[in-house]
């Protein structure tokens, strides 16, 4: 067994990278990768960089190049669902792609011809990431979460998004992590605090969120690596 573990930005995996021992670094197709180990268990670790494109590359070498049979993902995301509040966790059940448009063909917003319009995450690890949040005495949001090339900042964009999809919360990686753990046949899940809310309303400095937001995460993760069997 050996588990992937993604974020988007540097920020988002130094907490990580603090706790594991025995760090191998690769350089491969512009970007790095951190061999680990973590209670005994091998782990691979890396950021992105942001985006759709940039996401899925990064899945697919920790797959195929580092043979990563599971993928855990960590982030940050918006809120469209206003009873989610700045710092709550929320684990996506299943995403979408909310910027992926054929309508001009008779199709929903987020569907491909043999694809989907939502793919799912795997439920053992939701359920893995519960009994997590239960033992961490974390409440645990779970729901829907829409990805796009975007920041939305629009407030008739996001219950556009809200409306179609069902979504909860808005961020630019989940969907097309899971597109490729999906087709790899990796089983998958993504965790994002929320950094902002529905209505803009709150005052926040997102840099020091990120920072806190991230030691959050990665103690969350770390636990639920510790479980995986």
């Amino acid at each position: 067994m050996k588990i992937a573990i993604m974020g988007a930005m540097a920020e988002e995996i130094e907490p990580l990278l603090a706790q594991v021992e025995n760090i191998k670094e690769t350089t491969y197709a512009n970007n790095k990768y951190y061999e680990a180990t973590y209670q005994g268990k091998d782990i691979v670790i890396a950021y992105s960089k942001i985006g759709k494109v940039f996401a899925s590359l990064t899945a697919t070498i920790l797959i195929e190049k580092f043979a990563c049979d599971r993928l855990l993902f960590s982030g940050v995301a918006g809120a469209i669902n206003k009873d989610l509040s700045i710092g709550d966790l929320i684990v996506a059940n299943k995403l979408c792609q909310h910027d992926l448009d054929i309508t001009a063909f008779g199709h929903p917003h987020g569907f491909v011809p043999e694809g989907g319009q939502f793919v799912y995450c795997d439920e053992k690890l939701l359920e893995l990431s519960k009994k997590v949040a239960k033992n961490l005495d974390i409440h645990l949001y779970e729901g829907i979460i829409a990805t796009g090339d975007q920041f939305v900042a629009d407030n008739d964009k996001k219950a556009w998004i809200s409306d179609t999809f069902c979504a909860d919360a808005l961020e630019m990686e989940g969907s097309s992590v899971g597109v490729i753990c999906d087709a790899l046949d990796v089983p998958f899940f993504i965790l994002r605090a929320i950094s902002d809310t529905a209505d803009d309303s709150a005052d926040v400095d997102f840099d020091e969120f990120l920072h806190n937001s991230a030691k959050i995460s990665a103690n969350f993760i770390l636990n639920m690596v510790k479980e995986i069997e």
